[in-house]
C-alpha cells in the first residue's frame, strides 16, 4: 500500500475544530470529490475531530492519499489528545462529555465515509481512521500533490462565524437538493399509481375478453355439435337412398339418371366427412373425448389400414406400400385413434399422388423410447410457406390437384388434436415436385395419472 502524506493539523483547542473541517473540505474539492461528497468528509472529519480535541490537547488530524491497487482513496487519520485541554473560546461543548469516544460521531463517522476503523494508540488513546475512496475517473499523480499542498498552504483560514456561514450555506443546500428529490419522488410515485391503475384496468379488459372468448368458444363447440348431430341423420338418409337407387333396387336408370344419383351420393360422402370432422373438433375441444388404452399390435393395425384403404388405391398409377415392421411388441395406446390419424394421411397421399407409391412404415426409437409412424409419398409436396397452413382449421393449399379432389380443410387439424390427446405429435417433411412424409411420432409408455389426476 502506497501513502503520501498531505496535510496535518493540530488539535488543542476549540478553535482547531474550525479548521479541520475547513482544511476537509478544501482539500476534497482538491482531490476532485463531488460537492456531496466533499460535505461528507468535512463533517465526518470534524465529528471525530471535535471529541478528539476536547478529551485534551496534543491530538492531530493528518490527511493523506493511499493507494491500493489501481485505486485512490483518500485516509484522515485522528488521534486524541492526552494532555490537559488549554483554554478556548467554546463553540458549543459542554462539560460533563464522556472521555471515550461517544459512539454518535463513530456511526456518523461510519455512515458517511467509505470506512471507519478504531485503533488503539500508547497511552490508553484511541486512533480513528476514515476513508473515503476518489471517484473512479480521478488518478492524483505525485506533481498534483505537490501542488495540492502548496495551494492549501496558501488557503485563508477562516474564522468561526465564516465556517458557520458556510456550513449554513451546505445545510441550506442539501435541504434544497432533499426537498427536489422528495418531489421527483413524489411525481413518480403518481405516475407509478396511475400506471398501477392502468395495469390493473388493462387487466380487468383482459380478463373479459378473455371470459368472453371462453364462452364463444363454447357457444362454437355447442352449435358445432348440435348441427353436426341435426345433419347426420338426413344425410344418412340421403347417402342410403342413393345407395338404393344404384343398386337398382327400384328399377332400372338411364345413364343420365345413374350418373346424377351418383354425384348426389359422393356429396353426400363429402358432406357426411366433413360433419365428422366437425363433430369430432367440437368432442376434442370440449374436453369429451375419451382415451381408450389396449395393446397395439402394429403389424395388425397396418393388415386393417391396408384392407381399409385398398378400394382408394388406383393401382395402374400409384401403389400403396406397408413395410414391415421393427416394432413387434404391443404397446398401450387408443388404436381407434391411431388409425384415424393414418387414414387421414394415407387418403391424403393418395389423393395428391398422381403416380408412384405411397409408403407407411413404424419405427422405434430407443432414445427416447417412442414409435413413429411416416407416411410417405411421392406426390406434388408442399411449400415451405404452406407447411403451417395446412394445420389451420379450413385452410387449403392452391394446387390443380387440390381443385380436382376437393377437401374438408379439418383433417390434418384434427390428426393434430388427437395426436396431443396421445401425449404425441406430428411432424411434416416435404418438398415442392418431390413428395411428403407426415410423420406421428407417439410414446411407448403411456403416460400414468398421478394422484392429482395429471399425467406424467
Amino acid at each position: 500500500m502506497n501513502v503520501q502524506r498531505i496535510l496535518s493539523v493540530a488539535l488543542d483547542v476549540d478553535q482547531d475544530v474550525v479548521l479541520v473541517r475547513q482544511r476537509a473540505r478544501q482539500l476534497a474539492e482538491l482531490l476532485g470529490f463531488s460537492q456531496q461528497d466533499q460535505v461528507r468528509i468535512a463533517t465526518a472529519v470534524s465529528e471525530v475531530a471535535r471529541v478528539a480535541c476536547h478529551r485534551g490537547s496534543g491530538g492531530r488530524a493528518a490527511f493523506a492519499l493511499v493507494r491500493s491497487g489501481p485505486h485512490q482513496q483518500l485516509e484522515v487519520t485522528v488521534n486524541p489528545g492526552v494532555g490537559p485541554r488549554k483554554a478556548s473560546s467554546p463553540i458549543g461543548l459542554q462539560e460533563g462529555i464522556t472521555r471515550s469516544l461517544p459512539e454518535l460521531a463513530l456511526i456518523t463517522a461510519n455512515r458517511l465515509m467509505d470506512s471507519c476503523d478504531v485503533e488503539p494508540e500508547e497511552g490508553a488513546a484511541t486512533a480513528i481512521t476514515m476513508r473515503k475512496a476518489l471517484p473512479p475517473q480521478i488518478m492524483v499523480q505525485s506533481w498534483q500533490l505537490a501542488d495540492i499542498s502548496e495551494r492549501l498552504a496558501a488557503s485563508p483560514v477562516a474564522n468561526t462565524l465564516q465556517e458557520l456561514q458556510l456550513q449554513n450555506q451546505e445545510l441550506v443546500a442539501t435541504m434544497a437538493e432533499l426537498r427536489e428529490r422528495q418531489e421527483d419522488l413524489l411525481s413518480l410515485t403518481r405516475e407509478l399509481e396511475d400506471t398501477n391503475r392502468g395495469i390493473v384496468a388493462l387487466y380487468a379488459e383482459i380478463e373479459d375478453k378473455a371470459e368472453r372468448l371462453r364462452r364463444a368458444d363454447e357457444m362454437k363447440s355447442r352449435f358445432l355439435s348440435n348441427t353436426s348431430h341435426e345433419l347426420r341423420t338426413p344425410l344418412s338418409s340421403i347417402r342410403a337412398l342413393a345407395q338404393l337407387l344404384l343398386d337398382r333396387m327400384d328399377g332400372d336408370l338411364t345413364t343420365e339418371q345413374e350418373r346424377q344419383v351418383q354425384f348426389i351420393s359422393r356429396a353426400a360422402n363429402d358432406l357426411s366427412e366433413l360433419v365428422n370432422d366437425l363433430l369430432d373438433l367440437a368432442k376434442i375441444e370440449a374436453g369429451k373425448v375419451e382415451v381408450h388404452l389396449a395393446p397395439v399390435v402394429v403389424e395388425n393395425l397396418f393388415r386393417a389400414l391396408k384392407g381399409m384403404l385398398r378400394p382408394l388405391v388406383d393401382e395402374g398409377r400409384v401403389e400403396l406400400v406397408f413395410e414391415p415392421s421393427e416394432v413387434v411388441e404391443a404397446f398401450d395406446t387408443d388404436e381407434g385413434k391411431i388409425s384415424q390419424i393414418l387414414r387421414n394421411f394415407i387418403s391424403n397421399a393418395l389423393k395428391f399422388t398422381e403416380r408412384g407409391s405411397v409408403t407407411v412404415s413404424a419405427t422405434h426409437n430407443a432414445a427416447d423410447d417412442t414409435i413413429a409412424f411416416a407416411v410417405a409419398d411421392t406426390g406434388i409436396g408442399i411449400s415451405p410457406d404452406n407447411l403451417q397452413l395446412i394445420f389451420e382449421e379450413f385452410s387449403q393449399i392452391e394446387h390443380p390437384l387440390q381443385r380436382r379432389s376437393k377437401g374438408t380443410g379439418l383433417g390434418l387439424p384434427l390428426c393434430r388434436k388427437l395426436a396431443g390427446l396421445l401425449h404425441g405429435r406430428v411432424d411434416v417433411v416435404s418438398t415442392p415436385g418431390a413428395g411428403s412424409t407426415f410423420t406421428l411420432t407417439l410414446p411407448r409408455r403411456f403416460p400414468e395419472p398421478d394422484q392429482d389426476g395429471n399425467e406424467s
